[in-house]
């Protein structure tokens, strides 16, 4: 065998054990589901779900070492039902069992119906470990049956910190086989990170590349970044000013009801590797800030692409995301509730001595109601309108501030009315 085949970086730092993994701290770090299940030599069958370049299967080769398991990787374009079944053996020969055996299925959603049915009774009986990898959503890809009896761990983009941490490992590792290291200089190492949007793989490709262009005794700068990646890098910078140029861009787009300035910036954010959720918070806070009661729904609506977002993954979680940047760039705009807020913040700051009036007052107790707590109380559903005209909820040194006033556009035209009517009814009581 030749002694210089070639062994892609992203094989040669592959972990061997969960303290070299890197990434999905949420399942296998300290009080994590995979970090109790090995600690207790216990696993069962599991589909690891998220996006390429997360770590599924480096983490199966983890557990498959720590279990000190057999491993069979199967390949879903390849093996029919056949193949499956002579690569497991025949459940009833026990001595086939001696060490567990853990069947790793990459691309799970790949498998057809037959194909995922001839597992069946190996799960069930537990003479295998069925761990499968997917980037869809299995609960549309994996029949019900086979995924009744499998565990669904959801694997997240590596975060910036954690590709760092694996940019550092492949440098350690070249220094150690090189006799010159590599270094980036700062420009060119964001980039690359950025780049690499959470994709281990992506990252670890691009830094081989890096290091095969780099020139002895010089940094590896921007421009070898973007011949590395095969395209133009996009500018940002996480903790820099363009970051949140890009979102304040997306907000201001928004509010000034462009769709088109809203889609290209989400757009942008997304393509830069900016998280999503950063993204479904800038959202809610328009549909409170520069939407508010002009359109309730669009809070709801913001709240629910969040959410689909988590159900599903970036696949139709950034299009529900989309669906919401749309809704609220064409909703009706009014910043009302915002401007109420903020006034009733500062008066509330300025007069935070003022005593509660005594009408509004708790009575608990027969004390309380002899210093008058309560009294004279107006219970408005046993008024006309279920509204006490005339009655004042603020002390009386500020009973005739206005905190609120909505706009002429969507809800609000109605609320605006309403709160004219319930005026002419206190103006006719006084």
């Amino acid at each position: 065998m030749s002694t210089n085949s070639y062994e892609p970086l992203a094989s040669i730092l592959r972990p061997d054990t969960l303290d070299d993994y890197v990434g999905q701290q949420h399942l296998v770090g300290q009080g994590g589901t995979i970090q109790k299940m090995l600690e207790q030599q216990a696993c069962y069958s599991m589909i690891f779900w998220g996006p390429p370049g997360t770590g599924k299967t480096s983490l199966v080769q983890v557990i498959a070492k720590q279990l000190d398991a057999d491993v069979i990787e199967l390949s879903a374009i390849s093996a029919g039902v056949k193949d499956i079944r002579n690569a497991i053996g025949n459940p009833d020969d026990k001595s086939l069992f001696d060490r567990q055996k853990v069947v790793f299925v990459d691309e799970i959603h790949r498998f057809n119906k037959s194909q995922q049915d001839a597992f069946l009774p190996f799960v069930e009986s537990g003479h295998i470990i069925l761990i499968g990898a997917t980037t869809e959503n299995p609960s549309f890809s994996v029949n019900r049956a086979l995924l009744s009896r499998m565990r669904v761990f959801i694997l997240e983009k590596l975060t910036q910190q954690e590709l760092q941490v694996l940019l550092n490992k492949a440098l350690k590792h070249t220094e150690k086989t090189n006799k010159q290291g590599y270094t980036f200089d700062a420009k060119a190492e964001q980039a690359l990170l950025f780049h690499s949007n959470g994709d281990a793989r992506t990252l670890l490709m691009s830094a081989e590349i890096c290091f095969d262009m780099a020139e002895p005794g010089k940094k590896i700068d921007i421009d070898i970044v973007q011949k590395a990646t095969g395209s133009k890098t996009l500018a940002f910078d996480k903790d820099g000013d363009h970051y949140y140029d890009l979102l304040s861009a997306f907000h201001k787009s928004i509010r000034g009801s462009s769709v088109e300035g809203g889609m290209y910036w989400f757009a942008r954010l997304l393509k830069s590797g900016g998280d999503p959720l950063v993204i479904a918070r800038r959202l809610l806070a328009i549909a409170s800030e520069d939407i508010g009661n002009a359109d309730p729904r669009a809070l709801q609506i913001c709240l629910n692409s969040w959410d689909l977002y988590h159900r599903v993954g970036p696949s139709e979680g950034e299009r529900a995301l989309a669906q919401a940047v749309i809704y609220c760039a064409l909703a009706p705009k009014s910043n009302a509730v915002y401007k109420a807020f903020k006034a009733a913040s500062a008066l509330a700051s300025e007069t935070g001595h003022l005593e509660v009036p005594s009408h509004l007052r708790n009575a608990p107790s027969a004390l309380a109601k002899e210093m008058g707590h309560g009294a004279n109380y107006r219970y408005a559903h046993n008024e006309a309108h279920a509204y006490a005209a005339g009655e004042s909820y603020l002390p009386s040194e500020i009973s005739d501030v206005t905190f609120y006033e909505p706009s002429e556009r969507g809800l609000e035209k109605q609320l605006k009315a309403k709160l004219a009517f319930l005026k002419s009814l206190d103006d006719n009581a006084n």
